[in-house]
């Protein structure tokens, strides 16, 4: 949490990315969908062409655009994360957050190329509403349920995103992507893979040339799917070490 909606360091990866973000889309002069092709794989990624669509640009809402400085605060006092808890602060948490650093900067020159920016996310469907103000009040904004913001509810698949990222893309073409979780990019990533092989798989040639190519991570080292694995998971028994007791 320190890092994350404290720390400068935290503040420059985040503007970093957006920078980056905006440097990608300028320079794209004959764009190639970024969303993963109906049955490819992450072993063998294919994309589609766009064709006349116009452009988009696809991003997660929390900790991607938005900080959710006032839940997280509460839960820096203890409190347990739970699922009604998380949608009251939908419901209420309208004022109590703030942009991402360099988002809405980021977001203004994108829509000033003549970029479409859609939101993608994992809150209720239910909750919209208040979304909409969350997003629009940090000056993110506009943000329109079912046009330009696609919530968790809007299809049958619940949390998984690239049903809603299937419908985005079938209206544009969308030249970049950006989350904090590896689910903002595709649901293969969260098929049950131990840590080491999802690790992996984002290292892979085909995979690993994405990366700041139309597919762009924000930081997150507070909740999520990047938090997982057991000791000898995160570091491998071949690699450790322990002090010998003796000074050379």
């Amino acid at each position: 949490m320190q890092y994350l909606y404290a720390s400068g360091e935290g503040a420059a990866v985040s503007i970093q990315a957006w920078n980056a973000v905006v440097g990608y889309v300028r320079a794209q002069r004959a764009p190639i969908s970024v969303v993963l092709a109906q049955g490819a794989t992450l072993a063998a990624p294919a994309w589609t062409s766009c064709g006349t669509k116009p452009k988009a640009v696809v991003f997660d809402v929390d900790e991607t655009v938005l900080l959710n400085l006032g839940f997280e605060y509460d839960a820096a006092s203890g409190q347990p994360w739970s699922d009604s808890r998380w949608q009251d602060w939908e419901r209420t948490g309208i004022k109590q957050v703030a942009p991402v650093p360099g988002a809405r900067e980021a977001l203004a020159a994108l829509r000033a190329m003549g970029v479409t920016i859609v939101f993608n996310s994992n809150r209720s469907a239910a909750n919209a509403a208040p979304t909409e103000a969350a997003i629009i009040g940090a000056g993110l904004g506009p943000a329109r349920h079912g046009e330009t913001l696609f919530l968790s509810g809007d299809d049958a698949t619940g949390s998984k995103k690239d049903g809603r990222r299937a419908t985005i893309a079938a209206r544009y073409c969308v030249v970049a992507m950006g989350g904090d979780q590896l689910g903002d990019f595709s649901d293969l990533f969260n098929a049950g893979q131990s840590p080491a092989a999802r690790r992996a798989v984002v290292q892979s040639p085909a995979i690993a040339a994405k990366w700041g190519a139309g597919w762009f991570v924000l930081p997150n080292p507070v909740y999520g799917t990047a938090l997982k694995g057991s000791r000898d998971e995160v570091f491998p028994p071949a690699l450790h070490w322990a002090p010998t007791g003796g000074a050379k």
